[in-house]
């Protein structure tokens, strides 16, 4: 790619960017959010044509008008925000768009669901080909992008964050095919935010700021430091560091908690632990293992079918998300974009929904737009969200600013729980040291933190406790001073059971 050029209405995302990709190598793609890599790759898969530059494919120029274009030449891609029809099965997601619209869309289906298969059992990716897509985890959607790039056998790959649900053997796994698949001529862009990752995976690495490239390194000559200062243009906390915990009473505690997943199969298995004030309680686990149920029954956004959930003294169980939150809860939800913010709606809306009918926000039932106002950019001041104004669209937003910008609603309503669910998915370095950040601090001033996160390293960081859960169940509490990834790995994968840690952390 040489000289491309892309620009949206008052922003320009590719400011010139020179970009290659040699036969056979690792090529990874850094950024913060908002750096032009999306964009990049998107005019590179043919979703965008760019207003300059040109792209040449083995030593010929080529032009995409679509992505059927870019496949048919070899490439593939996973997007960060899925391409997939909920209502449509695995299989037919992954085959559709490669048949004509006359033929059967599953002509041969028990081909279709052999392949599949083999192909989820050789890279790990527990799928079954006949799952509707709407019933799947966001962690399960991944793989199933995954997936269709790897069944229409790219050449040229492109993965946008691939191993973001995946354990840390998974991880090993995943990076060890790909380097077979680099060994057999192919070629593959790997954009990630785990610089851990991108340092072992890659050959090379290429640096976007601003839309432009800062460097492209070695990986073997470079570091996580030095990679983060590139991004971000100045020196950032890798690891926040915090004070051992102080915890205190009990403020959340779930008592066999049992819940049905979508398709009505048994997601939590007779669940316990308690949340004190002043610590955070880690959830780990592979996305798809009872996590995103159990942040829904205590949420209030899933009904129980037995156990507790008590908050504040109160029993929550089956309580809508309004008393859930009068309790004393705030949430984060996993999918900031279908749960956590209305995209249509502005940023100082969405900053007091939880609020808005109650004074100051509202007299005699009419709503005070200038009180409103006011207390949206005292909390864009406070937490750095970065928007043209607090009138903006939330969903023209970037992933950290919008993250922040829940992070913010939700801290302003004084809690005394916060469940943060998968609190820095997709964020750059930048975002991801600052929600830390503002956790910890949240921790030191006794609020009671739940913290459910596929990102082992991101649990391992903020917890005081950690508890890890495998097919619904809860199969080993362990102190996170004396915690071992290693160990941890091993029984999210149900490898190893701690049945005696279980009792002492649920005590």
């Amino acid at each position: 790619m040489r000289g491309i050029v892309k620009r949206f209405p008052g922003v320009v995302a590719n400011a010139g960017v020179d970009f290659d990709l040699l036969p056979g190598e690792i090529h990874a793609l850094l950024g913060e959010n908002g750096a032009g890599k999306t964009t990049l790759m998107n005019v590179l898969y043919g979703l965008y044509e760019p207003d300059a530059g040109e792209i040449w494919l083995y030593g010929k120029r080529v032009s995409f008008a679509s992505p059927r274009d870019a496949i048919a030449s070899g490439l593939g891609m996973v997007h960060q925000h899925f391409m997939l029809i909920p209502p449509f099965t695995v299989a037919e997601n992954i085959i559709l768009g490669q048949r004509s619209p006359r033929e059967p869309l599953l002509e041969d289906r028990s081909s279709v669901y052999e392949r599949l298969l083999a192909l989820s059992e050789r890279y790990g990716l527990a799928i079954q080909p006949d799952a509707e897509v709407w019933t799947l985890s966001v962690g399960e959607q991944q793989r199933v992008e995954i997936l269709k790039a790897l069944y229409r056998g790219a050449e040229v790959l492109i993965l946008d964050e691939p191993t973001a649900v995946l354990t840390p053997q998974e991880v090993e796994e995943l990076l060890a095919i790909l380097h077979r698949l680099v060994d057999e001529g192919k070629s593959i862009i790997f954009i990630s935010h785990k610089l851990d990752e991108v340092l072992a995976a890659s050959d090379r690495i290429t640096v976007l700021r601003d839309g432009k490239v800062v460097d492209t390194v070695d990986a073997s000559a470079t570091n996580k430091k030095a990679l983060a200062r590139m991004m971000v243009g100045r020196e950032v906390v890798l690891r926040v560091s915090k004070k051992p915990a102080n915890p205190r009473e009990p403020r959340l505690i779930v008592r066999e908690l049992r819940a049905n997943s979508d398709r009505g199969l048994p997601a939590l298995r007779g669940v316990s632990f308690e949340v004190r004030a002043g610590e955070i309680f880690g959830i780990a686990g592979v996305a798809g293992n009872g996590q995103s149920e159990l942040e829904e029954v205590i949420a209030g956004l899933r009904r129980a079918t037995a156990g507790q959930v008590i908050i504040c003294d109160k029993d929550t169980t089956n309580c809508s998300p309004r008393e859930v939150g009068q309790a004393g809860l705030a949430h984060i939800p996993s999918d900031r974009y279908r749960r956590g913010l209305l995209k249509d709606f502005s940023v100082a809306d969405n900053l007091v929904l939880q609020r808005v009918s109650s004074p100051p926000f509202t007299v005699h039932g009419v709503l005070r737009r200038d009180v409103i106002r006011q207390e949206a950019q005292r909390l864009v001041r406070e937490f750095d969200v970065r928007t043209p104004s607090v009138d903006t669209p939330a969903g023209k937003l970037s992933g950290g600013n919008a993250q922040k910008m829940i992070l913010a609603r939700e801290l302003a309503r004084n809690p005394r729980v916060l469940l943060a669910a998968q609190p820095t998915r997709g964020l750059d370095v930048s975002a991801i040291e600052y929600v830390h950040r503002r956790l910890i601090e949240q921790r030191d001033a006794g609020l009671a933190i739940l913290l459910i996160s596929t990102e082992l390293e991101e649990i391992l960081t903020l917890s005081d406790r950690i508890g890890v859960m495998y097919e619904g169940e809860i199969v080993g509490v362990v102190d996170a001073r004396e915690a071992n990834i290693n160990e941890i790995g091993l029984m999210m994968t149900g490898s190893k059971r701690q049945g005696d840690d279980v009792k002492e952390g649920a005590a």
